[in-house]
């Protein structure tokens, strides 16, 4: 007889859902923004590891939002995301 609580792992359960998305972002120019981007993803989930080129207007993201959310996070800051 197991008892119910067992199993329970958050973080495992964080990790097993956790997507890597790659977007493509323009108007990232400087560190400011670089910031403003990794901030607003961090908003939906603070969980989210955030990589950023800047150089090749890119942006990795981990997180276990989907991947609508962080686009649309990215975009409320300014910034457009490519599809």
């Amino acid at each position: 007889h197991r008892g119910k609580d067992e199993n329970y792992h958050p973080v495992n359960i964080h990790q097993e859902h956790t997507m890597q998305e790659i977007f493509t972002v323009q108007g990232m120019t400087c560190g400011h923004c670089e910031r403003a981007v990794t901030r607003a993803v961090l908003q939906i989930d603070p969980q989210a590891q955030v990589t950023i080129d800047r150089a090749a207007n890119r942006v990795e993201v981990q997180s276990s939002q989907p991947r609508e959310s962080v686009a649309k996070a990215i975009a409320e800051e300014g910034y457009q995301v490519a599809a």
